[in-house]
């Protein structure tokens, strides 16, 4: 995996102390986090950090396809540094959103664009329903 300072000098941003956290907290992370949250968790070790900071280096990253943001009907958008399209699964009880691999919705896709005449070029597919933690499971 490349370094995240090579990264980010690749897509000809300044590389600063708080877009690398910003950016390894991301790779870091299957949680999808929201921009407080990106803030709340960094802050102590980069106390001159803003929330400001972070909604700018968010917008860069998203810019530059460094990373993709996330509706999943909330208030504020989450972030996911995992570019390639994929679907993902929200629980409507904790609000917990997870990657959902399977190779069957891809193939679904390749079907539909056969079927639709329809060139595909990514898919937002999202799963709502409650996850084993909230059923009791």
């Amino acid at each position: 995996m490349k370094e995240t300072t090579q990264i980010l000098r690749e897509k000809g941003l300044k590389v600063t102390p708080q877009r690398i956290a910003v950016y390894n907290m991301l790779r870091s992370t299957t949680q999808h986090p929201n921009a407080e949250t990106i803030y709340k968790t960094l802050e102590p070790a980069n106390p001159t950090m803003s929330l400001a900071t972070v909604y700018k280096t968010l917008d860069y990253f998203k810019q530059l396809g460094l990373v993709q943001e996330l509706n999943v009907g909330e208030p504020s958008s989450r972030y996911d540094a995992v570019m390639k399209c994929h679907p993902h699964t929200v629980c409507t009880v904790c609000g917990c959103v997870r990657d959902l691999d399977m190779e069957e919705l891809t193939e679904l896709h390749k079907k539909l664009a056969q079927q639709l005449d329809f060139e595909v070029e990514c898919e937002q597919l999202i799963l709502y329903g409650k996850c084993a933690g909230c059923r009791g499971n």
